[in-house]
């Protein structure tokens, strides 16, 4: 049930922001708390390449991960499984867009030039758990939610007949369990959430994705990445 009222919550906030042109300043409900996402991009020195240097990096680069999620700076980091440009994401405890960037740009694979961190402020309930075996792993895909090419700001009636849609899609994919954590950005670019699936495959989750009424509309559309996390995080 929490997970459940935690999704709802979080998807209210989803939309609210998907209509604005820009995001309010005002504060969400109290539930919701700001976090800090950094993505990970591939960065000037990416080459793709596995050998004994980029091997030593991947080494201090989990050990500097793991450094986040004892520290607590961290709420979860993992790495996606597959060849696209974002390599990564960690979710930060921190309001501060500054401190936030310090911490993602200490990272091994920043400060070489083989990654760079791209910053977004994000919204949600504090729903990670803490994990005594951040060594261990497991697989959940990720999605981007995108505008997409039926975007519009305005608010209208049709937009509202989506956001019901979108809603009821969400508390059902909420109540199979399959949908664990969803949430907005809080800046005003193409990137308007995420969702989190944790589900036997990648073609499952976008099986999952595409019953979202948004997304069969083309308001919004997602991208999916198999993402790498410690195990137990994930609520």
């Amino acid at each position: 049930m929490k997970n459940l009222l935690t999704i709802t919550s979080i998807t209210l906030l989803l939309f609210s922001l998907s209509f604005a042109q820009a995001p309010e300043k005002k504060e969400p409900q109290s539930k919701l708390i700001q976090f800090q996402m950094a993505l990970l991009r591939r960065g000037p020195k990416w080459t793709g390449e596995s050998n004994a240097q980029t091997k030593e990096l991947e080494t201090a680069q989990r050990a500097y991960a793991n450094s986040l999620l004892d520290s607590g700076k961290a709420v979860i980091a993992g790495r996606f499984d597959d060849d696209g440009e974002i390599r990564g994401v960690y979710i930060l405890r921190t309001q501060s867009a500054d401190e936030a960037k310090a911490w993602a740009e200490s990272s091994p694979v920043v400060k070489s030039g083989h990654l760079i961190a791209e910053m977004h402020p994000w919204w949600s309930e504090d729903v990670m758990k803490k994990t005594s075996t951040p060594e261990k792993s497991t697989r959940a895909y990720f999605g981007f939610l995108y505008r997409g090419d039926k975007w519009t700001p305005e608010k209208t009636a049709a937009t509202e007949e989506l956001q019901r849609g979108h809603m009821a899609n969400i508390l059902r994919l909420a109540e199979m369990k399959k949908l664990v954590v969803a949430g907005p950005f809080g800046d005003d670019t193409p990137l308007r959430g995420i969702f989190v699936f944790r589900v036997a495959s990648i073609d499952e989750a976008r099986e999952l994705a595409a019953t979202d009424p948004a997304v069969q509309a083309g308001r919004l559309k997602i991208d999916i990445h198999p993402w790498v996390v410690p195990d137990g995080i994930l609520p």
